[in-house]
């Protein structure tokens, strides 16, 4: 089944996907990690920070294996630093 989220990008990642929010096609349901792989193969940019980047499933930080649902919001949330 496919379906439609929204993903909001901070930082560096809104950076290399060139806006802050956008609708994304995936096949839904999918896990934060499957979702992430789907990303940044349309966004290799961010492929460099991967390891890096935390997912924000409607709200809430995601593990690997958190499942995103079609309309869902997912959030690329890349390190920041701070001082």
């Amino acid at each position: 089944m496919s379906g439609t989220i929204k993903v909001l990008a901070f930082a560096g990642a809104r950076d290399v996907v060139g806006t802050d929010a956008l609708s994304w096609p995936l096949a839904v349901p999918c896990t934060a990690a499957e979702f992430l792989e789907a990303f940044c193969t349309g966004f290799p940019g961010l492929s460099l920070h991967r390891s890096s980047i935390r997912l924000a499933i409607n709200g809430r930080y995601a593990a690997n294996t958190d499942v995103i649902h079609a309309g869902d919001e997912v959030a690329l949330i890349p390190p920041v630093a701070g001082g």
